[in-house]
């Protein structure tokens, strides 16, 4: 089975491709003769019920400085297209909304990963919240009043930005800070919507797991510690990577939340989880897969694209 697939992601010169996830799908993608096209968000475009992108044709190669070659730019239909990856990093705003709601549009006639409709109705600290037994006690708010409240009965809390990405403005904030005022007045006039407080695990020294799931299935993690000086383990922070294995309780998170990621068409999810904490359920445009490999592990891109290509088949019955 050959398809046309686009992927709509952030300038392809500028990734780090010995870490990027979504140069891994493409890598995986070519391999197996399917047509690839690039094209970055600000190319999309929309008129009357026609999708369009200016696109153009790519091909990769695993070589840093020297990963990809691209064609002269053309104008195309993404209806015509058997797949588009919507992997764009975050900021998860009005900017990425919209794209979820043009390339609505075209799903699933053709197929959007991760379904467009799910992703914008899935943000990450908010979709985590469906599966409470799962998770550490978590307020979201930006009521002063309710911070405090919650501070008194949970003590020392992580406070992050709701709609944040990357580790950016997280911060531990004790029982009695003294910087908790000023910090409040610096999220209030930084923010506009509510923030994520949630009670502080001390384990997150020992590692911020990251688990891939592909179809609502667990298919391999990676353990990423905090620098000694940080509370972040987000590997653009510092975090230190290691391999690791499914511990009995991560299993069970899996298999709480698995069938409804896949009922969702959330092919591709990073689920994130502290000392048996799941903590946030990534579905815009999780990472991972490479360090996994790296480390020893499986490439998960092949199974990506098996799920992918699964569906596919089925659409058009073949």
């Amino acid at each position: 089975m050959s398809l046309t697939v686009a992927v709509q992601m952030d300038p392809i010169q500028n990734i780090r491709i010995a870490g990027d996830t979504t140069f891994a799908l493409l890598l995986e993608a070519q391999r197996r003769g399917h047509t690839l096209v690039y094209y970055t968000p600000d190319r999309l475009s929309m008129q009357g019920r026609r999708v369009t992108a200016r696109v153009e044709r790519l091909s990769v190669q695993d070589v840093e400085g020297a990963h990809f070659t691209l064609a002269p730019p053309e104008r195309i239909d993404l209806a015509e297209a058997d797949v588009v990856l919507m992997r764009q990093d975050p900021p998860f705003d009005m900017a990425y909304i919209t794209a979820t709601h043009m390339l609505e549009r075209i799903h699933p006639e053709t197929l959007v990963v991760n379904d467009p409709f799910e992703v914008r109705n899935a943000p990450e600290k908010l979709f985590v919240l469906d599966f409470p037994e799962l998770m550490p006690p978590t307020l979201i708010s930006r009521d002063k009043a309710e911070i405090e409240a919650f501070r008194l009965e949970h003590g020392t809390v992580a406070m992050k930005p709701l709609h944040g990405h990357g580790g950016a403005a997280v911060f531990k904030v004790t029982e009695k800070d003294p910087n908790f005022g000023s910090m409040f007045d610096l999220f209030a006039t930084t923010f506009r919507e509510a923030w994520v407080v949630q009670r502080y695990l001390d384990r997150v020294t020992e590692g911020d797991k990251r688990i891939i799931l592909v179809d609502g299935v667990a298919m391999g993690a990676v353990n990423r510690v905090p620098a000694a000086n940080d509370i972040r383990s987000n590997m653009v922070r510092g975090g230190a990577a290691s391999a690791s294995e499914l511990t009995e309780r991560e299993r069970e998170i899996c298999a709480t939340i698995g069938p409804e990621l896949a009922g969702r068409g959330l092919i591709l999810v990073g689920i994130d989880v502290i000392d048996g904490h799941l903590t946030e359920i990534n579905v815009t445009s999780p990472t991972g897969i490479r360090a996994i490999q790296r480390l020893g592990g499986p490439d998960l891109s092949a199974a990506v694209w098996d799920a992918i290509e699964s569906r596919i088949a089925a659409r058009k019955g073949v």
